[in-house]
């Protein structure tokens, strides 16, 4: 079975080859970014060449759909992966156009561009100045020095490497076409160890206890299921698996204390860390909407959900309380597929 994002790549390059749409600039005008908001990372069409970043001031309830073309005169590129905030930097991984972008958050202004990838997905920095960056074609993972903004080597890694955390001083790495989690010593850059789980590893947290959270989406012979590691021993500590093979679970997010998951599995749910059994009911329910990308406010409890609705117009964001009640609901980019907090 496909997973949602494999599904997405190939419907995306079926719509390019019946429209060529040229990418369309948000008529924002440059903002200065205050904190306490959200920024809304938007993949935008495979091709097409607009994805973007949107920011939601939580106090004022306004929205800016594209921070980076006002700011610097120019799209952001093809396919907006993730987005990563670390000293004083926002680091925004373009999958298609093979680069990342280093603004400064505040203006969105960019200050540096890292190219040289294959196909990025996710940062994560190691040390102060130094990062990985994961890779869905290059079967590697690339390591940056972040004060001079290039890659100085690679981590040789089979298939298509997705979330990384880091955790005891080693950085543990999903892999969407492999049953493992792998472990990379962060002081070698060395793959040391892997631990066998699920095919489909897309997304990964850690919580209140030093535990490793994996959401599997399945395939090759394997389940789709949620999986509990133990870092230091290297084990799968629980296993969560779902009862059939149509489960795609993956967006895994945690809350501000680390001890309730959730992710997407068509609808939203929610499980405690402590939950013995999977969630029987969705926390929220689709209602026919196409959920796409998840995230849970740190400081509030917020729940934000993301329906790309068609993939080609624009999306809207669903904002929930920590009991399920919503809250509002705004327009971002095309295909928002997650959040990260100031």
């Amino acid at each position: 079975m496909m997973n949602k994002p494999l599904l997405l790549l190939f419907g995306t390059v079926i719509l390019l080859a019946c429209r060529k749409d040229k990418p369309e600039p948000p008529v924002d005008t440059p903002i200065t970014v205050g904190s306490g908001g959200v920024y809304i990372t938007n993949e935008g069409n495979f091709g097409w060449g607009n994805a973007g970043v949107s920011y939601y001031d939580i106090g004022t309830g306004s929205l800016a759909e594209d921070l980076f073309q006002p700011a610097n005169g120019e799209v952001l590129g093809d396919v907006c992966q993730s987005m990563r905030l670390f000293n004083g930097k926002a680091y925004v991984v373009l999958n298609n156009s093979n680069k990342v972008e280093v603004v400064d958050p505040n203006t969105f202004m960019r200050t540096a561009t890292i190219t040289g990838f294959s196909s990025p997905r996710y940062l994560l920095p190691v040390s102060n100045g130094k990062a990985y960056v994961t890779d869905l074609s290059a079967n590697a993972i690339s390591v940056v020095d972040l004060g001079s903004n290039t890659i100085t080597g690679s981590i040789a890694c089979p298939g298509w490497t997705e979330e990384l955390v880091l955790a005891y001083g080693k950085a543990f790495v999903t892999n969407q076409s492999r049953s493992y989690v792998y472990m990379i010593d962060t002081a070698t850059d060395l793959l040391v160890d892997s631990i066998a789980v699920s095919r489909g590893g897309n997304s990964m947290v850690e919580d209140a206890h030093g535990k490793l959270w994996v959401a599997c989406s399945g395939g090759g012979g394997t389940q789709p299921a949620l999986y509990r590691i133990d870092p230091i021993a290297l084990n799968v500590e629980a296993s969560f698996v779902f009862g059939s093979s149509a489960d795609s679970p993956w967006r895994l997010s945690i809350n501000g204390d680390h001890g309730v998951l959730y992710f997407l599995n068509g609808h939203v749910y929610r499980m405690a860390i402590t939950d013995a059994a999977l969630p029987a009911a969705p926390f929220i329910a689709a209602d026919g909407r196409n959920f796409y990308g998840l995230g849970v406010d740190p400081s509030s409890g917020t729940v934000y959900v993301a329906d790309a609705i068609d993939f080609t117009q624009r999306g809207r964001v669903f904002r929930y309380t920590t009991d399920g009640t919503f809250v509002n609901d705004f327009l971002a980019g095309r295909i928002p597929n997650g959040f990260t907090f100031r």
